[in-house]
């Protein structure tokens, strides 16, 4: 299958996906399953990874600008531009779709080659709708908290550089985060995350979806998922950052 021919099936099957429930009760449950499985489940590896960056981030600041130019207030400034800018939206949503992409794509890669998708076509119930649907809302909704999380977490980290070095004081790396502050650099990243959370399961969802074959596609399927996911984000990024800005 060429590339138009993916894209024109990827567009239908969001037709079929974003169509009325026929049971609201069913959605709204399956809706909350995935906002467990897809968000509460990786504020663990949000909250770890961003501390950290917030701290190499803020270690890095301070080896490079070291120049007595450059006041210390620098580095809090630096260190928290990174983080709103990119690394809360962009590049924690490249380690979401290596996370929640890839399973996506397996769960219903899995359902597939078990023709448990087929059996609820059989019995009239639109599979992309039931299924799909829930994985998009729930993730695009999750997204934002744990982009603001991540946000608050890595200058959480760069703050214990302060506290538990002698590289920067405290005094110093609060300034800096608090100096020159653009309040819209958050509402920029969120609007950016909600793209990449759609890209993220709504592509792997296409590729989990129409798999065909046995386990091995199944993970070919999840690795393509999360490839595609990733440069499409990649892409996006470009793009929203040139309108947004």
């Amino acid at each position: 299958m060429n590339a138009i021919e993916k894209v024109g099936a990827y567009a239908a099957l969001m037709y079929r996906t974003f169509t009325k429930p026929d049971r609201w009760n069913v959605f709204f449950r399956r809706y909350s399953e995935e906002l467990k499985k897809q968000g509460f489940d990786s504020l663990g590896i949000t909250l770890i990874i961003s501390v950290f960056i917030g701290a190499v981030i803020t270690i890095q600041m301070i080896n490079n600008l070291e120049n007595p130019i450059f006041p210390n207030t620098m580095v809090g400034l630096a260190t928290r531009d990174t983080l709103l800018l990119e690394f809360s939206s962009s590049i924690l949503c490249l380690i979401l779709a290596g996370k929640v992409g890839s399973n996506i794509a397996s769960e219903l890669g899995t359902m597939r080659i078990t023709e448990q998708i087929d059996a609820l076509d059989i019995m009239g119930v639109n599979s992309a709708n039931y299924l799909i649907l829930p994985k998009i809302i729930a993730f695009v909704t999750i997204v934002p908290f744990l982009v603001l999380t991540s946000m608050f977490v890595g200058l959480v980290g760069g703050y214990g550089v302060g506290v538990f070095t002698d590289m920067i004081t405290v005094n110093a790396y609060v300034a800096g985060i608090q100096y020159a502050f653009t309040p819209y650099y958050i509402p920029y990243s969120v609007i950016k995350s909600l793209f990449f959370a759609f890209v993220i399961s709504s592509v792997s969802s296409y590729y989990g979806y129409t798999v065909k074959g046995g386990a091995l596609e199944v993970g070919k399927a999840s690795t393509d998922a999360v490839v595609n996911s990733s440069v499409l984000i990649l892409l996006f990024n470009i793009m929203l950052t040139k309108i947004l800005l």
